[in-house]
């Protein structure tokens, strides 16, 4: 195409939600996707239901509450293609469109935020009254964070919370909470990364499932706009999010359910031919868990990767990781 054609095209319509997070997760696409085809690329900002109800998550049935309307948009024609946060997209998949790329994944750890700079361990010592209050809107988060005081003799409190990073930050500047955990990949993609007190080892909280990843998705039919946005795809990384995803969907769990799940190349596996999955399953108070691990080769298809989490899914409900679960997908 002849750079004077590739000018008269109109602008690609990326359809995004408001927030500061999200903008910025989609300008980052939108960036790429103009190198990538030269063409001019506009956000539209779309209002979904997940960002004006006042609920947290559990109470409105966390599944697709964040791309519900910017689906919408993109089967109405309003818009060209969507950037989701992958861990909000639902584990079906949506007739009449398809996941197009699925970029390479920022850190997929949890992170702390809080008073004073102090770690977790540190947080409960000096607390008023002896008890950390930590916030999180993710039963996920509280299931993991409570357990991991029980056994480790701290004192907290799980808060549930809601609202964008300024609003959450700014319960801990304010002396609300002593802590707040957030996802370490929509702090890094908003340049705030240096506001971390602590990287959470995944050994402590298992990430949601597709932490850290985002979703390009796009009308089925548009065969041309498919294959442009396939460049930005990262094989790696969708097979590890594939995994995950279909863990979740074997469990018949939706995004706000307390599952996490991690897929990851083991330490030390310099020839990379495996890969390994695990995954959490947990009462929100810590007093149950189901966690368990599983490793194969690292899956060179849909299928394969599929497999690999439906294989440790079955294995969890073995163990009574359906019981454990207070929202199950319909």
């Amino acid at each position: 195409m002849t750079e004077r054609a590739q000018s008269t095209q109109r602008a690609l319509r990326l359809g995004t939600r408001r927030s500061k997070l999200a903008m910025a997760q989609s300008g980052h696409v939108a960036d790429a996707v103009r190198r990538l085809t030269g063409r001019s690329v506009e956000l539209v900002e779309i209002t979904t239901y997940g960002d004006t109800s006042r609920e947290h998550l559990a109470q409105i049935g966390g599944t697709g509450v964040f791309v519900a309307a910017l689906r919408d948009a993109l089967l109405a024609g309003e818009v060209d293609f969507a950037v989701h946060s992958l861990k909000d997209l639902p584990t079906a998949r949506h007739e009449g469109l398809v996941l197009a790329a699925v970029p390479v994944r920022e850190d997929p750890r949890d992170v702390l935020v809080a008073r004073d700079g102090l770690p977790l361990a540190e947080l409960a010592a000096s607390a008023r009254g002896g008890t950390a209050r930590v916030g999180t809107g993710s039963p996920r988060r509280m299931a993991q964070l409570n357990a991991y005081a029980r056994d480790h003799g701290l004192r907290i409190e799980t808060v549930p919370i809601r609202g964008n990073v300024d609003t959450r930050v700014g319960y801990v500047h304010g002396g609300e909470l002593d802590a707040v955990v957030l996802a370490a990949a929509g702090l890094s993609r908003l340049g705030r990364i240096d506001e971390v007190t602590e990287f959470l080892p995944v050994d402590t909280v298992l990430p949601a499932p597709g932490q850290g990843a985002l979703a390009v998705e796009c009308p089925a039919g548009d065969d041309d706009l498919v294959a442009a946005l396939a460049l930005l795809d990262d094989a790696r990384t969708r097979a590890a999010v594939t995994a995950e995803r279909s863990l979740l969907a074997a469990l018949e769990a939706g995004c706000s359910a307390p599952v996490g799940a991690l897929a990851d190349l083991p330490a030390g596996d310099q020839d990379v031919h495996e890969m390994r999955l695990r995954g959490v399953v947990g009462t929100t108070d810590g007093s149950t868990l189901v966690q368990l691990s599983t490793t194969g080769p690292v899956p060179t298809s849909h299928h394969d990767a599929v497999a690999l989490g439906r294989e440790l899914a079955d294995e969890m409900l073995a163990k009574g990781a359906a019981g454990l679960m207070g929202e199950r997908a319909l």
